[in-house]
This record gives C-alpha cells, structure tokens and sequence, in this order.
C-alpha cells in the first residue's frame, strides 16, 4: 500500500446512509492495521454537511465533489465522477457499502479501470503485516471464503450491511480537513434520466436503521398470534421482523425478512422470538449489539449467540414483557 484506502460516502438526499459508517469501520481497522492513511469522498450536489458530517470521523481527508450533474443520482454520472476522483488520488484500494446503488455502479467503476471488485464481503484482515485477505459468504451463508486480490491497484471491495456496527466508529481527534475536488462532467455523458427511487414494496421498510428489532419465528405457530409481537414491538420502540418460513406463508411482508435472502442488520436490540437460529437467518442479525433469544428448546441453536436467552412459552413470556415494558413508558 502507498497511496491509502479511500471510503466511498453514501448519501441520499443530503442524509448520510447508516451503512456507509458501517463501512468506514471496516476502512478505519484496515488502515490502522497497514498504517495506511484513510480518505472518504462525498458526492453529489449541495452535500456539503454531509461531508461536514463524516469529516467527525478518524479519517486523514474529506473529498467533496459538488456538482449539478450529480444531484440526483445516476450510475453515468457516479462513475464518471469516481473515476475522476481516483484518477486524481491513485487510492491503492475504493472501499463501498454493499447497497442497491452502489451494486447497480460499482462494477462498471471497476471494470472501466480493468480493476477486480470483491463484493458483499463480511471481513477484512491482513496477514504477515501486508496481504489483505477479504472474506466473503456462499451457498446461503453456508460456507466463508477467503479472498485475496494480486492485481495491482486500485483494489474495489464492498461491505455486506451489517458486517459490522456503525457505533464503533472511531471519532477523530478534530475534524478531518474537508476539500474540494474539481472533475468535469460532460451533460452528454449522463444517458440515464431519475425515475422515482427504489422501493421493494409499497410499504417497504429499512430495517438496517432500525437500533431495535423484535423478530419472530416458527414458534408463533399461528398468523393469528402476529399481533402479540407487533404489540411487544411497539411497547419498545421496535420494528417488527421475521424468519423466512414467517415471510414465505404471507404472515408478513418479505420487506420484513431477516436472513441471507432478506436484509442484514446490526441494530442496538434484537429480540429473536421463536426462532431456532439456522444459519440463514443468523448471518441477518449475528452483528446486533445485544441479543435477547426466547425459544422453548434449550438446545435452540439462536442460544449460541445470544447474549440474554430465555427458555420458556413465548405465550407466557411475550405478555410479560409487554406488561414490564409499558410499566416502564408510564402506559
């Protein structure tokens, strides 16, 4: 490494994306560990406090590219404007959170420099000092593979949301300085026209910026019984989530689904309500900061990892809960 990591910032409509912290504590532990220094670049239009924002972290710089071309985005713009900024920088490695958007132009990016990306890695470390080894998931979870790149820089990695906790984000001694870079972005060049932003659903919800979730499993038995977890959600302030089998009979919305094929989420609270914790769906939730596991087995593998376990009737315990719950709000 010689020429430093730098951290690509997620921002949508001038509000900084929870994910892009998670990423920067992937970037922060990687150039400690090379002594490398760490760079973040904000781009957009009129995103100067977001880069006044990120600037609180332990980086060395902040780049700002503003630009009108770039208020909404698009992926001809994006690149054109990353490319330029790496251009000018020659970073050894662009280091991105694993989102839609940044899945839609990120490998285009990479491929318009010949560069390799390693997408939706989980980890990162260094071995003998120098070799970076990415680790990425197969086959649902199943499986953790190492990945090493040998090509010479720049190397594009992105970062699985929830692989690690925005919280953990090391704050700066002083704001890092912020600078302006200046690219030139031909109109021509962007072909693609905004369309109305993505959602899943109608109703769709982000459950990556929940700080807590309640999620249920098998064990509710009935559709029926959905509506004591949603009271157990709103008696602590918490979004409602679910295993698959939950999502896959219709009890709830597939936006709700936490798991390998669902979203991936690092909340401050999660609250596994009867669910047995199969791998599928604790690679979705493993990186919670506390998890609090209610399951009648005592042999539940969700009890492995989790911090606070209790074995019993989710029937008896859930209502208590919520009594305890309200007690506390005053209700």
């Amino acid at each position: 490494m010689s020429n430093g990591i730098l951290l690509f910032i997620e921002q949508r409509d001038r509000v900084l994306s929870r994910t892009s912290l998670e990423a920067l504590v992937a970037a922060q532990a990687l150039a400690s560990d090379l002594s490398e220094s760490l760079a973040a670049v904000v781009i957009g239009h009129d995103v100067a406090s977001v880069a006044r924002e990120i600037a609180a972290s332990k980086l060395d710089s902040v780049y700002l590219v503003d630009d009108p071309a770039l208020a909404e985005y698009t992926p001809d713009g994006y690149v054109a404007a990353l490319r330029a900024v790496i251009e000018q920088l020659a970073p050894d490695m662009v280091i991105m959170s694993h989102t839609y958007q940044v899945r839609d132009f990120a490998p285009r990016l990479a491929a318009s420099l010949g560069k390799p990306i390693v997408p939706d890695c989980i980890a990162v470390r260094t071995e003998e000092g120098y070799a970076i080894i990415f680790t990425r998931q197969l086959f649902q979870g199943k499986i953790s593979a190492d990945v090493r790149v040998t090509s010479d820089p720049p190397v594009f990695a992105t970062f699985q949301a929830g692989a690690y906790r925005a919280d953990r984000v090391e704050a700066g001694p002083s704001a890092a300085p912020i600078k302006t870079l200046s690219v030139s972005i031909a109109s021509e060049s962007i072909r693609t026209t905004p369309l109305e932003k993505f959602q899943e659903a109608k109703q769709a919800v982000d459950l990556t910026q929940a700080e807590r979730i309640v999620a249920v499993g098998r064990g509710i038995k009935s559709q029926d019984n959905i509506p004591l977890i949603k009271d157990l959600a709103a008696a602590l302030n918490a979004e409602v989530a679910a295993s698959r089998p939950i999502c896959d009979n219709e009890w709830l919305p597939m936006d709700r689904q936490i798991g390998s094929s669902g979203q991936t989420v690092a909340p401050k609270l999660y609250m596994a309500v009867g669910i047995s914790g199969a791998i599928q769906h604790v690679v979705g939730m493993k990186n919670a900061a506390t998890i609090v596991a209610i399951n009648k087995d005592p042999e539940a593998p969700i009890f492995d990892i989790a911090d606070y376990g209790i074995v019993g009737d989710l029937f008896e315990i859930v209502p208590a809960l919520i009594a305890e719950a309200r007690k506390v709000k005053g209700e």
